[in-house]
């Protein structure tokens, strides 16, 4: 590999999930300090959580801008990213920002880079739902961040077609996605620790009980939504005496209050406290079914071959649905029981949805990004 000259790059993200997709990538390009002099930022619009991720993999960030604040409303921490940030930009001089799907992060990072004319690199391009308000406000982000990028890195086939329906030609490159090389670096990195993650599920019974795990943090969710899903929960622990469910609640408080006030102290429902990631990678491969509004998630079950109920009313991974590894019940109760029953009582629609499938890629998404970029770069040299 050769590029004209050294490139400095941004890695600016903020949430768990921008750092479990990041990671891959950010590791990758460290293999080549010749080429890249990479730089990280986190914002801290989650902070333990994030943390956890980054210990795991062993990335500490050059900087945090320690943006969150209790109830803060997103125009805030919109603001409040875009201010501090622009210190941050001003002192890396980066060549290009990366930026990872479609958080509040990932959109005031794209905008200032764009203030700061510095090119921008959408990791995960091209998710849609069709819906500016579900996910909110995750689908509108991820459109603007679109027709900011200069370098779209898309997961799949219909994820390109989305951003050629917007117009976005140039520069989009077709690599799988990097939650699935996590995922494959964390299984590895695990496998010699199962007794120490079996220890930490004690509580469960692994041998006559099938998990159900149970995972909402969906700002659409909130209210009314969540009360349903939860009383649903209830219903299927009382129809079904062989399930545990067990839901790692998110801090948020428009999650934490209905959850705790509605399932609390109930037998077969566990609530505990958010688990790191290699803790929620062996649990959900311990699971027999996964119920789950998260959309990596759903790539991740894919791989793994667990079938998700997804907890949403429209789907931006319309893959894993038309392959039928997952289904869309949205929050109504009767339909969430009704397909959960169809899956516990019925082994051969079990068995066809829980079947491993090559829907994100292979786990080599990082390198192939790292690839693409070269050879960009090397173009543009040779015809300069």
């Amino acid at each position: 590999m050769n590029i004209n000259s050294k490139k400095s790059l941004l890695f600016v993200f903020g949430t768990r999930p921008e750092g479990i997709k990041l990671a891959p990538l950010i590791r990758e390009f460290e293999k080549f300090p010749d080429l890249f002099d990479v730089k990280i930022c986190v914002t801290g619009q989650h902070r333990e959580m994030l943390r956890q991720v980054l210990s795991f993999f062993g990335i500490v960030p050059d900087y945090n801008l320690n943006v969150m604040k209790a109830n803060q409303h997103l125009s805030e921490l919109t603001a409040e990213i875009l201010l501090f940030l622009k210190q941050v930009l001003e002192d890396v001089s980066p060549d290009v920002i990366f930026v990872q799907g479609d958080t509040t992060t990932a959109f005031a990072a794209a905008l200032a880079g764009f203030y700061q004319k510095i090119d921008v690199a959408h990791v995960e391009a091209g998710l849609r739902s069709g819906d500016f308000f579900s996910p909110f406000p995750e689908e509108r982000n991820r459109i603007l961040i679109g027709h900011i990028a200069k370098y779209h890195f898309v997961p799949t086939v219909h994820a390109r077609a989305n951003l050629r329906k917007e117009g976005i030609l140039e520069n989009v490159f077709l690599t799988g996605n990097t939650v699935i090389d996590a995922l494959s670096d964390a299984l590895k990195m695990m496998s010699m620790d199962d007794n120490v993650y079996r220890q930490y599920f004690h509580f469960l019974d692994l041998k006559e009980k099938r998990v159900l795990l149970l995972t909402v943090h969906r700002r659409e969710s909130f209210g009314a939504p969540l009360e349903r899903i939860c009383k649903a929960v209830l219903e299927l622990v009382e129809k079904h005496r062989d399930i545990e469910v067990v839901c790692p609640v998110h801090p948020n408080p428009g999650v934490k209050e209905p959850i705790y006030r509605i399932l609390m102290g109930f037998p077969g429902v566990h609530l505990i406290e958010p688990l790191d990631y290699p803790h929620l990678i062996w649990l959900m491969n311990r699971s027999y079914l996964i119920l789950s509004d998260s959309g990596g998630i759903q790539e991740e079950a894919s791989f793994l071959g667990k079938p998700v109920l997804v907890l949403r009313e429209l789907s931006d991974r319309g893959e894993a649905i038309k392959a039928g590894t997952a289904v869309l019940v949205g929050t109504d109760r009767k339909k969430i029981v009704s397909e959960a029953g169809r899956l516990l009582n019925e082994r051969e629609s079990y068995v066809k949805m829980a079947q491993v499938v090559d829907l994100y890629g292979s786990g080599n998404a990082a390198a192939q990004i790292v690839r693409e970029l070269i050879g960009e770069w090397e173009a543009v040299s040779k015809r300069n």
